[in-house]
């Protein structure tokens, strides 16, 4: 009871606290919509100030730290993050227009200005404060989430999110293991469930082929496709073949070998092709679609930023798409190499070379 009277006491003075303000000044964001004290002010950060190489790339000990916007939102301490196909691209400025017209005001410094940004959509990490309305979780909870690419990421000390978009980690992973799987998995779940209309319900016997088989979405989804009964054909190179092999793989094809388009007449069609080369291949993979009205061809390379709603990447299903399936799938996380925190740039060298076996995490703290 007296823990409850705290409680209480504490959001009635915080609102007092607001509104009073509101009297004397215009109404700016603060620390009355959260929980715990203020902290210091900055915080280590990798940021860019423009697009372009990777060169871009400005490591700065005096980043702002971020604050509680609105009371559904929570701080969390990084940890582990990953890096992404998608934060290449943007580093880039791919998708720069798109983005800006869906950041929130408050969170860019002055109008139409994104920078300086910061990358990164994956986080492992803890809990350091929450907004009044979070009621799922407190400071110290270990938690894992998928940050929207409109939002400032997650190769910093500290990362915001709302609190719908982040989910207890699983106490079997590590951080550096929880931070290699919320994107790409939400990326996988989406394409084949949301768009492929596959689940655990209908998947048993279907035909599944997934291009780009042993990079981070195409580990994730040999294997969730496997668990639900999918026989999958894996393209990947001969040095990768053993690994989606392991992770349930029924064929392999080797694109070293020569063409994948003449290797594939070999087979019988497919209901279910994820293509996560793009390229050439959008070209004729939908020639090995069955002929029936539920095939489905689903590519994640040349319009992602214009899929991004349709696909559902990051509107919150990381309980229902990654918790859950985790749980009860036993999902392997497929980890290429660790970075330390000071090598930041080095990790996106990697992950822009491609040829990618599973994900590249950076180790934070």
């Amino acid at each position: 009871m007296e823990v409850l009277k705290t409680r209480a006491l504490r959001r009635s003075a915080c609102a007092a606290a607001r509104f009073w303000r509101s009297k004397v000044t215009p109404k700016p964001p603060c620390r009355g919509l959260s929980t715990t004290p203020a902290r210091s002010t900055v915080m280590p950060a990798w940021v860019i100030d423009k697009y372009g190489k990777n060169e871009v790339l400005r490591f700065t000990q005096n980043m702002m730290l971020p604050i509680i916007h609105y009371p559904n939102e929570v701080i969390v301490k990084v940890h582990a993050a990953s890096v992404n196909p998608i934060d290449v691209n943007m580093r880039s400025g791919y998708g720069a227009t798109a983005l800006n017209m869906k950041r929130d005001p408050l969170h860019m410094r002055t109008k139409g200005e994104e920078f300086p940004l910061t990358l990164g959509r994956d986080v492992s990490g803890v809990v350091m404060e929450c907004g009044l309305d979070v009621k799922y979780f407190q400071p110290g909870d270990e938690v894992w989430a998928a940050v929207p690419p409109w939002k400032q990421g997650t190769f910093s000390e500290f990362v915001v999110v709302s609190g719908n978009e982040i989910s207890h980690k699983p106490k079997s992973l590590t951080h550096i293991q929880a931070a290699s799987l919320p994107y790409v998995a939400l990326t996988a779940w989406s394409a084949i469930n949301k768009v492929g209309g596959l689940s655990e319900k209908n998947c048993m016997g279907k035909r599944a082929l997934i291009l780009g088989a042993s990079g981070g979405v195409g580990t994730f989804a040999i294997q969730i496709m496997k668990a639900w009964g999918a026989h999958v054909t894996a393209v990947c190179s001969q040095d990768a073949s053993e690994l989606v092999r392991q992770l349930g793989a029924d064929e392999v094809i080797d694109y070293t070998l020569g063409s994948v388009e003449e290797q594939l007449k070999s087979l019988k069609l497919f209901d279910f092709i994820l293509d996560n080369v793009g390229g050439s291949t959008e070209k004729w993979a939908l020639n090995f679609l069955k002929k029936w009205s539920g095939a489905t061809y689903v590519t994640l390379v040349t319009p992602f930023l214009l899929n991004m709603d349709r696909l559902g990447v990051a509107d919150g299903m990381l309980q229902t798409g990654v918790t859950v399936g985790t749980k009860a799938l036993k999902i392997r996380p497929v980890i290429d190499q660790t970075f330390p925190f000071s090598e930041v740039p080095e990790a996106f060298l990697k992950v822009e070379r491609g040829h990618a076996r599973g994900k590249t995490v950076v180790h934070v703290i």
